[in-house]
């Protein structure tokens, strides 16, 4: 039993039915979870739900073995799918859900938002199934439902379709969101029993049999060479400000020797001794008050004399100042010559082709980058040449000021 949960587009509710089913059946046998693509939120919420940590897959920065090595296991895995099924990066839709589906052959099971459908959702639901072939829709969740009325009119209309369940309207499993996307999960004291409500949710309307029953091609490993580590000593900033790693690179560096240790700049604990300080992504914006204040981890940072990069917030962090979304600035860490600011906000989203050719991470990257933070002002030598998913050259990204380095792109693999 392995499989990819996927929608239309996005807001359908495959983030509550996949939690809700990896709850219920870790509940009866051992699970695995994946997120498509680049995201760092909803597999905090796969761990928690299922016990085991969550990996990304991403088909659009990753190689295709990469991918089968990374999915292998004897234990069953769901897949929660990003966006609709079929979309994917400009200009060709590749690192669509739909090109996991085929890298995997797992079968697709498609979450659809019926709420304001009733016999309109056949052509829909035919039209994701007969779109391209080598994507094998298993089946259909209904979600939204909202009476037993308006599913007998949806099952009719779906005649000749396997439908897995029908989850009725619900209000009271809603997700918290900010900027970036749901609320992390260590900051809903609820998690557990918002948790435990989607199983509920998903034994009584969902056939979870069925879905266990489904077969796909076998996930057996496939041989790769892991990502050497950029150093032997790596000390990682982990907390709420600082929470967006991906766990297959910290795998990997673990996995070729590298000695790998934790540290909460939160709360103002020292960078331990290390020849790389790697600060991640994550929400130093709604810290910044704190983070300024403390300065055990800043006196740390500037007597290291190891390299230290800084990722996307972990990049911020390193400036001079961040200025949060009332127009408060605060003092940052000052080790490059960087102003940010969420007063002045701006999307920047999107995958990225990256090259340095200095720094902890020299060589060529795919990366991703999402945040809304405004570079104030950034002086110096640019770290990262990039362009973007579709191969247009972008402007310089980043910085790098000795043995001190970073950018806004959150790195996936080598090319």
């Amino acid at each position: 039993m392995s499989f990819i949960i996927a929608a239309p587009a996005s807001g359908s509710g495959k983030t509550t039915v996949t939690l809700g089913l990896l709850r219920a059946i870790s509940q009866v046998t051992p699970v695995r979870a994946a997120k498509s693509g680049p995201d760092y939120i909803d597999p905090q919420f796969h761990a928690a739900a299922c016990g085991q940590p969550c990996i990304n897959l991403d088909a659009w920065a990753m190689h295709p073995d990469q991918i089968k090595s990374r999915a292998a296991g004897d234990t069953p895995l769901i897949i929660e799918g990003a966006m609709g099924l079929f979309d994917g990066a400009p200009p060709d839709g590749k690192g669509a859900t739909a090109d996991l589906a085929r890298i995997l052959n797992l079968p697709v099971v498609l979450v659809v938002d019926a709420g304001k459908m009733a016999g309109s959702i056949a052509p829909l639901v035919h039209g994701f199934i007969n779109h391209d072939a080598s994507v094998n829709i298993a089946g259909v969740i209904l979600n939204n439902v909202g009476s037993p009325r308006h599913e007998d009119m949806l099952r009719r209309a779906l005649a000749d379709v396997t439908i897995f369940g029908a989850i009725p309207r619900r209000g009271d499993l809603h997700h918290p969101s900010r900027h970036l996307g749901l609320v992390q999960a260590q900051e809903r004291p609820d998690l557990e029993t918002y948790l435990n409500g989607a199983a509920s949710l998903v034994r009584d309307t969902v056939d979870v049999d069925a879905l266990m029953g489904l077969h796909g091609g076998a996930l057996s490993h496939c041989a790769v060479t892991p990502q050497p580590p950029p150093a032997q000593r790596i000390a990682v900033a982990r907390d709420a400000a600082f929470a967006f790693c991906y766990p297959h690179i910290l795998q990997d560096w673990r996995t070729a020797g590298a000695e790998v240790a934790v540290f909460s700049p939160l709360a103002n604990e020292s960078a331990p001794d290390a020849d790389l300080i790697y600060l991640p992504g994550g929400y130093p914006e709604l810290h910044a008050a704190q983070l300024a204040a403390n300065d055990v981890f800043h006196a740390s940072l500037r007597r290291s004399t190891a390299m230290i990069y800084g990722e996307c917030g972990g990049y911020m962090v390193l400036g001079d100042t961040l200025t949060d979304a009332s127009g408060t600035v605060h003092r940052m860490a000052g080790l490059l010559a960087l102003d940010t600011s969420f007063a002045i906000r701006k999307r920047h989203l999107g995958y990225r082709s990256i090259v340095a050719s200095a720094g902890p991470f020299a060589g060529h990257w795919t990366a991703h980058e999402f945040h809304y933070a405004t570079t104030v002002r950034a002086s110096g030598t640019p770290l990262f040449l990039a362009k973007d998913a579709a191969g247009a050259t972008l402007p310089d990204m980043g910085l790098i000021d000795g043995r001190v380095s970073g950018s806004f792109a959150h790195i996936i693999d080598r090319m």
